[in-house]
């Protein structure tokens, strides 16, 4: 199986940051600075991969950090 089509354990907590502080995904993208259509494949956790310069211009948006975006949820339960 090619790298890119591989399955990845990592999930995505946007959506519940999002809700807790109270902001909609249009007014994170405008003031990240990336387009709210890349910033929905990041929440539907259909990303690839992520800039550090994003993820850290996302953690200072919304006071967070990268470990309350991201987790790791194990095949193994």
């Amino acid at each position: 199986m090619p790298a890119e089509m591989e399955a990845h354990a990592i999930t995505v907590h946007l959506d519940r940051l999002l809700a807790e502080r109270g902001m909609t995904l249009t007014e994170l993208a405008d003031r990240v600075g990336v387009t709210v259509v890349n910033l929905s494949i990041l929440k539907n956790g259909r990303a690839k991969a992520i800039r550090f310069t994003t993820l850290t211009k996302i953690c200072e948006v919304l006071t967070c950090q990268p470990g309350d975006l991201l987790g790791y949820e194990s095949g193994e339960r």
